[in-house]
């Protein structure tokens, strides 16, 4: 079985990229039979995620004295498992759902949006024909949100971006430099927030400020707020040291 750098040399392989991840990952930018390789955090083991119809299969690949157990068969190497299986299907072990090894997603991807946001994204796109290793990531966003101000609490309108673990707000789209960067590891919460005189409300809580702003439609706001909530969750699941294992 290759090594870590062998693994590494497999442009598909993902790293420990978790369960979740993957299928946020493959729903959200991969085809039917689209898959990857990973490292099972369950297990320790590498598990092979495949796109189905309507959802994402997991497929423990086991090794043991030089060779890979998959399913009910084994193989001498990771190539020739894959060599197999792209050519016969790879039976579900739970349902008994056939699924075709079909394409093998890179790993030079963007990160994936929430989880509903991810369904909602297939919905009313489709199942994509080519897989985009350098596609915008669907985990960022941009919009203009009216803020509050800190000592004058006046409202303002601001251009907001969301990358990685960085929220930025500027006067214009255009502007090169951002008003204030929020660093995202930082923030402990984010919330809906009734206290104000105006609707569609949520805020971002700092150990030296909350931040209060709104969008202009409820369902903006909900999409900040799922997106933003994502965020940390990932934040603190690495023990708020962010780790975006989808990026390149």
């Amino acid at each position: 079985m290759e090594d870590e750098s062998g693994l590494q040399e497999i442009s598909w392989y993902h790293g420990e990229l978790s369960r979740h991840q993957a299928e946020a990952l493959l729903m959200s930018n991969g085809a039917l039979g689209s898959y990857l390789l990973r490292k099972s955090r369950e297990s320790g083991q590498l598990a092979v995620s495949v796109k189905c119809q309507d959802s994402v299969k997991h497929f423990l690949v086991k090794c043991s004295e030089g060779k890979i157990k998959f399913g009910f068969s084994e193989f001498q190497s990771l190539p020739e498992l894959l060599a197999h299986f792209s050519q016969k299907p790879l039976v579900g072990s739970e349902t008994g759902t056939l699924v075709l090894l079909h394409l093998p997603y890179p790993r030079q991807v963007s990160e994936p949006q929430t989880y509903e946001s991810v369904r909602i994204h297939t919905a009313l796109h489709g199942e994509p024909e080519v897989l985009e290793p350098h596609a915008d990531s669907l985990a960022t966003k941009e919009g203009f949100l009216t803020k509050q101000g800190f000592i004058i609490k006046n409202w303002k309108l601001r251009w907001f971006t969301v990358f990685r673990h960085e929220m930025k707000y500027y006067r214009e789209p255009k502007d090169a430099e951002a008003i204030k960067t929020l660093d995202l590891t930082k923030c402990s919460a984010v919330q809906y927030d009734y206290t104000q005189d105006r609707t569609n409300v949520f805020c971002l809580v700092f150990p030296e400020r909350t931040y209060f702003m709104y969008a202009d439609s409820p369902r903006e706001t909900d999409e900040w707020v799922r997106l933003l909530r994502w965020k940390l969750s990932h934040i603190n699941q690495d023990g708020c040291k962010t780790r975006f294992l989808l990026a390149s």
